[in-house]
């Protein structure tokens, strides 16, 4: 019977055909193989008494010969074998004499092995004792360390595992495309370890002609046409001077054209060098030996996380030392206990709060250093949804698509993209349906759907799953899944531990922020040595203080998924000096506020609850003012010769009515919008439009209010016959309307300083009764140091001032000092320039509130574009 000698590693193995031969990472097996991605019990090899036979034993990841994943098949000498992966998995080479196999196991077509679930190895180690004795700390040696023990050890000494190298591919020294070695597949893999450009080949290749000018855009007429949305219909042009330097020239662009990451001015031009790179939209271009080489960025694209540090005020680090390198078109699940930096990472990762130390490349792209260009290919979606649940799905998608994509876009190409993405995610059926009358993971879709309008590459999802019973987690699990293999890189941060193994890598924080374990799924129990995930958390908080951290990083998991995230340098390329140029905008400010307004109109309209509300609250207000039966004007023709005390306590409630329905209108607008202004502040949304949609709406609504309660206190009253500068009615409608305005701008201000919607109605009440207190019209406020200043600051205090300069109230009421009826209060003086005054404070403060409200703004904006 003939002999099969098996290598792998420098090391050799003479298998006798009187008896099968297990191969595994089970130390007690016959060829013991010290590979994370091979099962315990992976294979067997036998003599069927015809040829040697391989037989795969249901492993996780597999056996391979010529790429095909196989169950059982015939091997001899020159067969070449790989374990749980079919690239860079441990290799066997087979050899012997000719007569070993004397038919050639080629002639048998490989049977596709059926899927397997079951993991063979046993858990017990520390695991197993913690269960009993939880006051014994986790061991270092894990289950799945081998030990060499039996014949293994007398054979050739064992080489040290080394994690699978990427092959050398040189450095890019110009020339054609021959130069370029094409990615191999699943490099970057098991590793991570990013990809510089030179290790893939350009899509195109241009040429240049001296003095000549190749324009760049959507537009067919353009010398290089990209089929991007985001790319506007003439964008920029490249020009090759007779000197032999070349040009980048922006053309008016809407999303900005980019050298090194940074945007450029609008219309401006800018030398460029062989190490500089033009980013328009999804493409990139760069000079190598006076072509122009175009690489679109369709999805094919590493993602890595060098040494992530987040320190918080106190020197508290909330997230240590995390790295992980993401294959391309993949799903990754982030997994983890409370408190262990889940959403510090999610935050680091996508750039809206930068860690301190380490770096985010895309790509090999430094994603904090270039996040004005980088930001357009990244999708992010937030635990909360991301859309305004009033409109239908199709009128949300709309409007989305007019604020991402670039205002030359024509009407019918934002419809035709809504479409796809509509179609893709199954949504279409649903497109004319309100999103407050999807079921959660329908919802869930549309959010999604709202990323993939601009073809992220990289999609962010912070709880995806979050209040979704099993089904639904299972449907949005497969969702992301099919993204993932459509061609994009997909990252989720989830409690649900349901539906992991359809996710490609995995990655658990432990307490703390550090990380715990990076790999396969399905290995991830087997690393801690538990059977459950339950089981894995509680000995996360039964052992806060122990190093989980030194464990993965002194484990052979880390030398195979993790240990050489640094191999590859990160893309140099000289950075320009900070530029005072903002982020280029895909759209104009007036084009923004347009959209804006028309959005959030909308929203209104189609809440029918909240507009009766509005026509209520003001009617309601103003009909209690009428209960009080009295005029604003005077019983007798002259005015000295009755007071009349109760006009200024018809204004106190007129006045006080309107502050808290012109507050009551926004107190509630930004915080219920804050997630969706943070993403859509990232992808380009001017943070002055928004505010300013807010005003113009809200101050209609407020100067509509206005009129209800001025129209119905006023009808049953005689007011005088002169105002000042108009009739008395309309002098003191104008009054009333400013100060709802003015409300409506400390209810803005509310509303941008509380964490939630819940705060804002004590602090609602709270403002109401603070303006009854500083009227003037309760008690004597002239003249008291201290007091005086402050009510200065009251919105309330003003208005009454000006309705008080138009009737006189200073000569309708008494006076406080009966002994000295010459001191008044001045605010109350009846002349057209003091009303003027009054009235221009009044507006003045809601000004200034205006400002504070884009200050407080800022704090919901990414880090690195707060300016």
């Amino acid at each position: 019977m003939p002999e099969l000698v098996l290598e792998l590693n420098g090391r050799s193995w003479t298998l006798d055909a009187s008896r099968p031969y297990t191969l595994g990472r089970d130390p007690q097996g016959d060829i013991a193989l010290d590979d994370a991605r091979v099962s315990w019990r992976h294979a067997t090899i036998s003599w069927s008494g015809r040829s040697w036979v391989i037989e795969d034993h249901g492993s996780t990841n597999g056996t391979f010969v010529q790429g095909q994943r196989i169950h059982q098949m015939e091997i001899g000498p020159g067969s070449a074998v790989y374990l749980g992966n079919a690239t860079d998995g441990p290799r066997l080479n087979l050899s012997g004499s000719a007569a070993a196999a004397a038919q050639q196991h080629a002639q048998h077509a490989p049977q596709q092995a059926a899927p397997q679930q079951a993991h063979q190895q046993e858990a017990p180690g520390w695991a197993a004792q913690a269960a009993g004795q939880q006051q014994a700390p986790p061991q270092q040696q894990a289950p799945y360390q081998p030990q060499q023990q039996g014949w293994q050890q007398q054979q050739q000494p064992q080489q040290q595992h080394q994690p699978p190298q990427r092959p050398h591919v040189p450095q890019q020294q110009g020339g054609p495309a021959e130069q370029y070695a094409q990615k191999t597949p699943g490099s970057g893999g098991a590793a991570g370890a990013p990809p510089v450009y030179g290790d893939r080949s350009p899509t195109t290749f241009h040429q240049l002609a001296l003095g000549r000018k190749m324009r760049i855009g959507r537009a067919l007429e353009n010398e290089l046409v990209v089929s991007d949305l985001q790319v506007s219909r003439h964008h920029a042009e490249f020009t090759a001077t007779p000197d032999g330097r070349f040009e980048i020239h922006d053309l008016g662009s809407h999303n900005g054209t980019y050298v090194n990451g940074q945007p450029i001015a609008k219309s401006s031009t800018v030398l460029i060098g062989p190490n500089d790179i033009v980013g328009v939209g999804h493409s990139t271009f760069r000079l190598v030996g006076g072509q122009l080489e175009e690489f679109v960025d369709t999805g094919d694209v590493s993602f890595s996380a060098r040494h992530l540090t987040v320190t918080v005020d106190g020197g508290k680090q909330i997230l240590k030392d995390v790295s992980f390198g993401v294959p391309e078109k993949s799903l990754i699940a982030v997994i983890g206990p409370s408190g262990s930096g889940k959403s510090t990472l999610l935050k680091a990762l996508t750039g809206y709060r930068p860690a301190n130390q380490g770096d985010v490349l895309y790509d090999n792209r430094n994603l904090y250093k270039q996040f004005a260009e980088l930001r357009q290919r990244i999708g992010l979606v937030p635990q909360d949804d991301i859309l305004h649940k009033e409109l239908t799905v199709k009128k949300a998608l709309k409007y989305a698509a007019k604020l991402r994509f670039p205002a030359d876009t024509t009407e019918t190409e934002r419809d035709a993209r809504i479409g796809e993405v509509l179609r893709e995610l199954k949504l279409d059926i649903h497109k004319e349906k309100k999103v407050t009358s999807l079921s959660g993971g329908q919802r869930k879709r549309v959010s999604v759907a709202l990323e993939l309008l601009t073809k992220p590459s990289l999609i962010f999802l912070d709880e995806p799953t979050s209040g979704l019973d099993p089904g639904m987690d299972r449907d949005v699990m497969q969702l992301l899944r099919g993204l993932a293999d459509d061609g994009r890189t997909v990252l989720v941060v989830t409690h649900s531990v349901a539906e992991l193994a359809i996710c490609d890598k995995l990655l658990v924080m432990a307490p703390g922020g550090s990380v715990a374990y990076f790999g396969p799924p399905e290995e991830a129990l087997n690393f801690f040595g538990y059977s459950t995930w339950a089981d894995v958390f509680s000995a996360f908080e039964n052992y806060r203080d122990y190093d989980w951290a030194g464990r993965w990083k002194g484990s052979q998991h880390y030398q195979m998924y993790a240990a050489d995230i640094d191999a590859v340098a990160a893309q140099s390329v000289p950075m320009p000096p900070p530029q005072a140029v903002r982020p280029p905008k895909p759209q104009g400010w007036g084009s923004q506020l347009w959209t804006l307004i028309r959005r959030y109109t909308s929203v209104i309209a189609s809440d029918k609850g909240f507009m009766g509300l509005m026509v209520i609250l003001p009617a309601v207000l103003g009909i209690v003012s009428v209960v009080i039966p009295a005029d604003f004007g005077l019983a007798a023709p002259k005015p000295p010769a009755k007071f009349n005390g109760d006009a200024g306590t018809i204004m106190l409630i007129l006045a006080v009515g309107m502050c808290f329905s012109g507050a009551a209108n926004s107190v509630r607008e930004l915080i219920k919008e804050r997630v969706i202004y943070e993403r859509e502040r990232a992808t380009g949304l001017s943070r002055s439009a928004y505010l300013m949609s807010k005003v113009i709406v809200l101050g209609v609504i407020t100067a509509i209010q206005g009129v209800i309660i001025c129209g119905i206190g006023f009808a049953p009253r005689e007011l005088p016959e002169e105002g000042l500068i108009m009739p008395p009615a309309v002098e003191i409608c104008l009054t009333i309307i400013a100060l709802g305005f003015t409300s409506m701008m400390f209810g803005l201000v509310i509303s941008s300083l509380v964490k939630t919607a819940e705060k804002t109605m004590p602090l609602l009440v709270m403002f109401a009764i603070v303006q009854v207190v500083f009227t003037g019209v309760l008690f004597q406020v002239y003249g008291s140091p201290g007091l005086e200043q402050f009510a200065w600051l009251m919105p309330s205090r003003w208005a009454i001032a000006g309705a008080g300069s138009t009737l006189d109230l200073a000569h309708l009421m008494p006076p406080w000092d009966a002994k000295n009826p010459t001191d008044l209060d001045p605010l109350w003086e009846h002349s057209a320039g003091q009303w003027g005054i009054n009235i221009t404070i009044l507006l003045a403060l809601g000004v200034i509130c205006g400002f504070a409200v884009a200050r407080l703004l800022r704090r919901h904006e990414p880090e690195v574009m707060r300016k």
